[in-house]
Protein backbone atom coordinates (compact mmCIF):
# COMPACT_ATOMS: atom_id res chain seq x y z
CA UNK A 1 0.00 0.00 0.00
CA UNK A 2 1.54 3.54 -0.75
CA UNK A 3 -0.22 6.38 1.34
CA UNK A 4 0.34 10.02 -0.42
CA UNK A 5 -1.29 13.34 0.88
CA UNK A 6 -1.77 16.68 -0.94
CA UNK A 7 -3.38 19.59 0.16
CA UNK A 8 -6.57 22.06 -1.74
CA UNK A 9 -7.62 24.51 -0.32
CA UNK A 10 -7.97 23.95 3.50
CA UNK A 11 -8.99 20.14 2.99
CA UNK A 12 -6.21 17.65 3.24
CA UNK A 13 -6.34 14.89 1.00
CA UNK A 14 -5.27 11.30 1.56
CA UNK A 15 -4.83 9.13 -1.39
CA UNK A 16 -4.40 5.34 -0.27
CA UNK A 17 -3.31 2.99 -3.00
CA UNK A 18 -3.42 -0.76 -2.77
CA UNK A 19 -4.70 -2.80 -0.03
CA UNK A 20 -5.70 -1.31 2.58
CA UNK A 21 -5.77 -4.33 5.43
CA UNK A 22 -4.48 -5.10 8.91
CA UNK A 23 -1.09 -5.51 7.38
CA UNK A 24 -0.75 -2.17 6.64
CA UNK A 25 -3.18 0.03 8.55
CA UNK A 26 -0.89 1.95 11.06
CA UNK A 27 0.48 3.21 7.90
CA UNK A 28 -2.70 4.96 7.75
CA UNK A 29 -2.70 6.44 10.83
CA UNK A 30 0.70 7.51 10.79
CA UNK A 31 0.26 9.30 7.11
CA UNK A 32 -2.92 10.64 9.17
CA UNK A 33 -1.17 11.75 12.22
CA UNK A 34 1.88 13.50 10.28
CA UNK A 35 -0.68 15.81 8.65
CA UNK A 36 -3.36 15.99 11.41
CA UNK A 37 -2.03 19.55 13.08
CA UNK A 38 -2.09 21.19 9.42
CA UNK A 39 -5.44 20.83 8.57
CA UNK A 40 -8.45 19.71 10.00
CA UNK A 41 -11.21 18.71 7.33
CA UNK A 42 -9.97 15.51 5.14
CA UNK A 43 -10.75 13.33 1.85
CA UNK A 44 -9.98 10.00 1.68
CA UNK A 45 -9.71 9.51 -1.56
CA UNK A 46 -9.77 5.94 -2.09
CA UNK A 47 -9.78 5.54 -6.02
CA UNK A 48 -6.75 3.10 -6.08
CA UNK A 49 -7.76 0.80 -3.15
CA UNK A 50 -8.52 -2.34 -4.41
CA UNK A 51 -9.39 -3.82 -1.01
CA UNK A 52 -10.00 -2.75 2.73
CA UNK A 53 -10.57 -5.42 5.72
CA UNK A 54 -12.16 -4.48 9.16
CA UNK A 55 -8.88 -3.36 10.67
CA UNK A 56 -8.36 -1.11 7.91
CA UNK A 57 -12.28 0.37 7.95
CA UNK A 58 -11.24 0.90 12.23
CA UNK A 59 -8.56 2.76 11.16
CA UNK A 60 -10.35 5.11 9.05
CA UNK A 61 -12.80 5.18 11.89
CA UNK A 62 -10.20 6.55 14.25
CA UNK A 63 -9.24 8.90 11.98
CA UNK A 64 -12.47 10.12 12.25
CA UNK A 65 -13.07 10.51 15.62
CA UNK A 66 -9.34 12.20 15.76
CA UNK A 67 -10.73 14.59 13.23
CA UNK A 68 -13.55 15.50 15.10
CA UNK A 69 -12.45 16.11 18.30
CA UNK A 70 -10.52 18.97 16.62
CA UNK A 71 -13.57 19.88 15.17
CA UNK A 72 -13.15 18.52 11.55
CA UNK A 73 -14.51 15.82 9.72
CA UNK A 74 -13.36 12.93 6.61
CA UNK A 75 -15.58 12.25 3.61
CA UNK A 76 -14.71 9.29 1.57
CA UNK A 77 -14.24 9.32 -2.40
CA UNK A 78 -14.35 7.24 -5.14
CA UNK A 79 -14.50 3.89 -3.18
CA UNK A 80 -14.15 1.01 -5.60
CA UNK A 81 -16.87 -2.07 -5.49
CA UNK A 82 -15.30 -4.37 -2.61
CA UNK A 83 -14.19 -1.10 -0.25
CA UNK A 84 -18.08 -0.03 -0.94
CA UNK A 85 -19.35 -3.30 -0.19
CA UNK A 86 -18.06 -3.78 3.11
CA UNK A 87 -18.82 0.23 3.65
CA UNK A 88 -22.19 -1.20 3.17
CA UNK A 89 -21.93 -4.55 5.01
CA UNK A 90 -20.93 -2.94 8.28
CA UNK A 91 -23.28 0.37 7.89
CA UNK A 92 -19.89 1.99 7.80
CA UNK A 93 -21.56 4.67 4.84
CA UNK A 94 -23.91 6.08 7.87
CA UNK A 95 -21.12 7.88 9.56
CA UNK A 96 -19.40 8.95 6.72
CA UNK A 97 -19.92 11.41 3.96
CA UNK A 98 -19.42 9.37 0.80
CA UNK A 99 -19.04 10.53 -2.50
CA UNK A 100 -18.40 9.12 -6.39
CA UNK A 101 -15.89 12.49 -6.84
CA UNK A 102 -13.18 13.85 -5.48
CA UNK A 103 -13.91 17.52 -6.39
CA UNK A 104 -17.56 16.99 -4.78
CA UNK A 105 -15.84 15.55 -1.93
CA UNK A 106 -13.92 19.09 -1.12
CA UNK A 107 -16.38 20.95 -1.86
CA UNK A 108 -18.77 19.38 0.37
CA UNK A 109 -17.22 20.86 3.41
CA UNK A 110 -18.10 24.18 2.19
CA UNK A 111 -21.58 22.65 1.67
CA UNK A 112 -20.88 21.67 5.19
CA UNK A 113 -19.76 25.23 6.95
CA UNK A 114 -23.44 26.65 5.03
CA UNK A 115 -25.51 24.81 7.39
Amino acid sequence: MKVSFKQENNVGIIEINGRLDAYNAPELRAAYDQVADKVTNFVIDMNDCEFIDSTGLGTIVACLKSASQGGGDIHIARLQDKPRMVFDITRAHKIFHIYDDLDAAIMGFEDDSEN
